[in-house]
């Protein structure tokens, strides 16, 4: 975690940035809180270790985060925009709809098909995001059947 600090240090220096431990702080916190986290979970986690550090601090830092390519926004719908670190490997989400539980998954048949997709159609790909939306097995109705919403 230190030389990662270091790092994003060092690169906030060299754009003009300074150096301050409330950065520092939310920085180790957002890399430290896993992935999926708002902004209103980032600072309460944040203002538990530092009292003095205010929701604005938390709001720079992450979009200077995502700026330097160590962030990413994600919108998984309910006008809640959430941030996981961009040093985790690729991975895709289950968003339940009812409860808001975000899981992740990995599977390589999915991403040997995108591949042959888009090769297919002679189309060079720079990222991509999946995301299935549903209900989670707490939230599923039932009998099966698809909820209306």
């Amino acid at each position: 975690m230190e030389t990662l600090l270091q790092r994003i240090d060092s690169e906030i220096a060299a754009i003009g940035g300074k150096r301050s431990k409330s950065r520092s702080r939310v920085i180790e916190v957002f890399f430290r809180s896993g992935t999926h986290v708002t902004l209103e979970e980032l600072t309460h986690a944040v203002r538990k270790r530092s009292r003095s550090v205010g929701s604005a601090t938390v709001y720079r830092t992450v979009k200077l985060l995502e700026r330097l390519g160590y962030a990413k926004e994600l919108d998984f719908g309910g006008g809640i925009k959430r941030y996981e670190s961009n040093l985790v490997a690729h991975h895709d989400h289950l968003v339940c709809q009812e409860c808001g539980v975000v899981s992740e998954f990995k599977e390589p048949r999915i991403e040997t098909l995108q591949e042959q997709v888009a090769k297919e159609h002679g189309f060079l790909p720079t990222m991509h995001r999946l995301d299935i939306y549903g209900y989670c097995r707490q939230c599923a109705p039932e009998d099966g059947r698809k909820r209306g919403k």
